[in-house]
């Protein structure tokens, strides 16, 4: 039992690092004016040290001939020797070419995961459901009862995105009996590429070998090229270094400390092929019930388990729940007892998303106020993201780099099969809402980043 229950929280850690959700958080001090909506939001900043030379520096007086000349060469290569010794070692993963035969295979795979998951397969419907293990309640005495191999503990999980997806893998892998209730009603294709790193990897093949044999087959490998940092303007002087706009700041390499722990190279898989790989190779077919919403659950109490009850009235029962229904979670919602609005507007994993710019819109609007009852904190920051059908000038060199600017800053990476994923990064106070397109301007989003990038 203890080991089960370190498994899942160990993998809990797990689908955080694949999922990407990572924010600034900053102290109060630091807060902005409330929006229209009466949210007030954080925005992140500098504080101590740095705060202190940046103030100093601002208060020098600028002479000019300091900041005149180019950047320095060495930070317009690539490659440096020190990354480039790395990838030459003989246990480092070799550069596969862009190519039409590479290109057509990754995004059919792609495709074909889309299909799949619009089919329903391995879904659980029909008569399977009706007799599922989850609709009747055990007897069980105070204090618990005695799991075994043949009455294991049983495990409902919250949410159908690749947390909950990971979650459940890792419990059938312990012997546990498991169900995911996904809220939407299929896994479609939504969200971009995610990169898997080394050691989530290395905890994947540990959970089920096939799963990461899988994923290792299906993804783009983009440890064997440079990832780093550069400059998105012109900065600096003679004193402390010049910097043209692209200039590298920082350059590194994912493959050595994976060569030195023995892990496997870091690869970018769409999101999709990942969810229809767990769905095959994690746990029996019948496992995913879709169109089921946790809505509330009960802890039964001493040792009994919990009762949950959907959206639409579905009462199941588990000895455990676990909540990984996503930043809008309907069970940290009761958990903590959070406002009725908490729960937004069921967001998924497996299948959220805007449908059009008007749909946008309104999302945008009501996660400012959904924040503030879900207790969350907005980064600071509104991101604009997109996977364009793009081959990058500096694609067999450079897997992934961030273009630092002015309170803002662009992320570019290979989402493989000759795609860029990009990320538009402008920090403002929360509550924005794009303009709705016009004939003047029918694109207004792509207006904006054109202007502030």
């Amino acid at each position: 039992m203890k080991s089960s229950n370190r498994c899942i929280a160990t993998t809990l850690a797990i689908a955080a690092s694949i999922s990407q959700t990572a924010a600034f958080t900053t102290p109060p001090s630091s807060r902005v004016s409330p929006t229209q909506l009466n949210v007030v939001g954080e925005q992140a900043s500098s504080i101590g040290p740095a705060q202190v030379l940046r103030n100093l520096k601002e208060k020098l007086p600028q002479i000019s001939w300091l900041a005149e000349g180019g950047g320095s060469a060495s930070n317009k290569i690539d490659i440096p020797d020190h990354v480039a010794s790395v990838l030459a070692q003989p246990s480092a993963p070799k550069r596969e070419a862009e190519s039409d035969e590479r290109t057509e295979r990754i995004r059919n795979r792609a495709k074909q995961a889309s299909e799949d998951a619009m089919k329903l397969r391995g879904m659980l419907i029909g008569e399977d459901d009706e007799k599922a293990w989850w609709r009747t309640q055990k007897s069980i005495p105070e204090g618990g009862r005695v799991v075994t191999k043949d009455d294991p503990l049983t495990v409902i999980v919250a949410g159908g995105g690749l947390a909950g997806l990971v979650v459940a893998a890792a419990a059938h892998a312990k012997g546990m009996k498991v169900a995911l209730f996904e809220q939407a009603s299929s896994y479609a294709p939504y969200g971009g590429p995610i990169q898997i790193q080394s050691n989530a990897l290395r905890a994947l093949q540990q959970i089920n070998p096939a799963i990461f044999e899988e994923i290792v087959a299906a993804g783009t490998c983009t440890a064997d090229r440079v990832s780093g940092l550069k400059i998105g303007y012109r900065k600096g002087n003679k004193l402390a270094g010049l910097y043209d706009a692209g200039d590298w700041l920082v350059r590194f390499d994912t493959i050595g400390p994976a060569l030195e722990a023995g892990l496997p190279a870091t690869v970018v898989v769409d999101r999709p092929v990942i969810q229809q790989i767990l769905v095959k190779h994690g746990f029996p077919e019948g496992t995913v019930r879709i169109k089921s919403r946790i809505q509330q659950y009960e802890d039964l109490g001493k040792g009994r388990g919990v009762a949950v009850t959907l959206e639409d009235g579905t009462k199941a029962y588990a000895d455990a729940l676990v909540g990984a229904d996503g930043i809008w979670s309907q069970v940290r919602k009761n958990l903590h007892g959070l406002d009725d609005g908490a729960g937004g507007f069921a967001a998924s994993g497996a299948a959220g998303g805007a449908l059009d710019d008007a749909e946008a819109r309104k999302l945008a609007r009501d996660t400012v106020q959904i924040a503030a009852k879900a207790d969350r904190r907005f980064s600071g920051f509104t991101c604009y993201a997109a996977l364009a059908p793009h081959r990058a000038s500096n694609i067999e060199n450079v897997s992934y780099q961030i273009l630092l600017g002015e309170k803002k800053y662009f992320v570019s990476t290979d989402g493989g099969g000759d795609r860029q994923q990009w990320f538009a990064l402008i920090r403002e106070p929360a509550g924005g809402v794009d303009p709705e397109p016009t004939p003047e301007d029918p694109h207004p989003k792509l207006t904006r980043l054109r202007k502030e990038f």
